[in-house]
Order: C-alpha cells, then sequence, then structure tokens
C-alpha cells in the first residue's frame, strides 16, 4: 500500500535502475550530497516521478535559543512588506529514462525515519530499482589542497569489490547514524542494492566544496559505467583551491595547521604503499 505521505506523478518504464539519493542535513557538508546529484542531472531530459510530503518528518521549530531554533526554522524572505517566498522541504524524486537513472533530492528528516524509509522504497518498488547510491561527507583532517579520502559501506558483503575498486575504504565507524546508513541497514529486506559513499571534506572550511563534488563524481561515473563530463568540475575545483590557500595563508596558524594536515595525509600515503 502506498505510504499516505508519498504522492506518485508517474511510473515511467524503467528495469533494473538506479536511484541516486541525495540528501540535506547531517551528511551534505561542502554541498558534497546535493551538488553531485545536481550536477549529474544538468543536460538531461528529465521527468518528475514523485514527491515526499514534508509534513511529519520535520522539526519546523525547536525550544531554546535563536541561534539553535534558526536551524530549524524554514526560510522566508520579506520585500517591501510583503512575504515572496517561504520555503518548506522539499523531497522530489526525477528520472532520466533513457539512461535508467532516477534522482532524488530532498532532506534528511528528523523524525519518522521508518516511516520516510517506508516512502523511498516504494518509490524503488514503482520504479524498478536495483540499486541506490548515496553519497555525502563528513568533516574531518584531510587539508583542501589533497584529494579527499573516501569511505563506504554496502548492503551485502558481494558488494564490497566495488568499493576498493573505487578507492573507496571500507567504512569502520561508530557513534551517531545517518539516515542514509539506516537505508543501507533496511536495503537487503528491501531487495534493493545500496552504496553509500562518504567523502572526508576539511573540518575547517564551510560552503561549496567543489574538488570533492569532482571527486565522488568521478567514482559515480565509474559505478555507474556511463561517461561524465569533469572538465567543467575540474576547472571549478583548481579556481577554489587557490581562493581558499589564497584566504588561508593570511592567517598563519590555519596555514601552519593545514601544513601539518598535509604533512601527514602525504605521510599515510606512503606507509599505505609500503
Amino acid at each position: 500500500m502506498e505510504p499516505e505521505r508519498l504522492r506518485i506523478l508517474e511510473s515511467p518504464p524503467m528495469n533494473d535502475a538506479t536511484l541516486l539519493l541525495a540528501l540535506t542535513g547531517w551528511m551534505d557538508g561542502g554541498l558534497v550530497s546535493t551538488g553531485t546529484v545536481r550536477n549529474l542531472m544538468q543536460g538531461r531530459t528529465l521527468v518528475p516521478v514523485a514527491q515526499v510530503q514534508a509534513g511529519g518528518f520535520y522539526i519546523d521549530n525547536f525550544p531554546g535559543s535563536m541561534e539553535v531554533s534558526a536551524l530549524f526554522r524554514p526560510s522566508v524572505k520579506h520585500t517591501g512588506g510583503l512575504v515572496e517566498s517561504f520555503e518548506m522541504v522539499e523531497n522530489e524524486v526525477v528520472a532520466d529514462v533513457t539512461a535508467n537513472l532516477a534522482f532524488f533530492l530532498g532532506k534528511e528528516p528528523n523524525i519518522d525515519w521508518i516511516g520516510f524509509g517506508d516512502c523511498i522504497f516504494e518509490i524503488t518498488r514503482r520504479m524498478n530499482v536495483k540499486r541506490i547510491i548515496f553519497m555525502g561527507s563528513f568533516g574531518g583532517t584531510v587539508p583542501h589542497t589533497r584529494e579527499p579520502r573516501m569511505y563506504g559501506s554496502v548492503s551485502r558483503a558481494e558488494l564490497l569489490p566495488l568499493l576498493t575498486d573505487n578507492d573507496i575504504r571500507p567504512s569502520d565507524y561508530e557513534g551517531p547514524g545517518s539516515f542514509a546508513s539506516y537505508l543501507v541497514h533496511r536495503a537487503p529486506q528491501e531487495k534493493v542494492e545500496m552504496i553509500s559513499i562518504a567523502a572526508e571534506i576539511p573540518g575547517y572550511l564551510q560552503g561549496l566544496n567543489p574538488l570533492s563534488i569532482e571527486a565522488v563524481t568521478r567514482r559515480l561515473a565509474h559505478l555507474l559505467n556511463a561517461p561524465v563530463d569533469l572538465e567543467r568540475l575540474r576547472a571549478a575545483s583548481t579556481s577554489w583551491e587557490l581562493q581558499v590557500s589564497e584566504a588561508i595563508e593570511k592567517d598563519a596558524d590555519l596555514a601552519q595547521t593545514v601544513r601539518k594536515m598535509e604533512e601527514q595525509y602525504d605521510n599515510e600515503l606512503i606507509n599505505r604503499a609500503e
């Protein structure tokens, strides 16, 4: 039975399709999750497939200080005394039928992970999705001048070679979980394969991280066995790295910290190669 908060718009003919899942929130630092998927959606003929309604999945207000509450409240824009826009959460699924590829752009739910998962797996059933791939990020000690480390988890052991073949380290982690990890855990009982990829991004930076988006996109191109134009992303990565480096050199303490990170990163590569 279709979950009441799921709205199916169309059921395009697809077979053993792949769903690329992007979620804002816990694992979208550097916009690696949403930025990667938005980039891969460009230049395609996309069909709207489904929407997951926001009601019941999110906290719109949280008691506490203004700083804490602001993290949860929807964004509003007033212009000349009029409310020009009020942005509620949107969770949308579109598909490139010719490529047998679907895209989910949304926000990690605050509550009722089971219900939100029901919606996602109902979508995979409707679209004959064989595999879900989630891509995200987490803040770490990798410097902005180096290739981000990649970590991954899979829904069953037979998929582990896909990690090593794409220079993705199997994740060894214990702590607060993400919604994506919940989906990976649940995927086998839903008869869907799932891969979760997390890029380690510099913990000292905020905002868009083109270098990590490009690195994740390269892995996805290989996993999907599909050509992807990386030239624009590489140019954006180079420009971004130069701008960040120039800004960091103006802060002697931060510049020294980054150099130490670079040394540790390079030493680790040498030790792994030996």
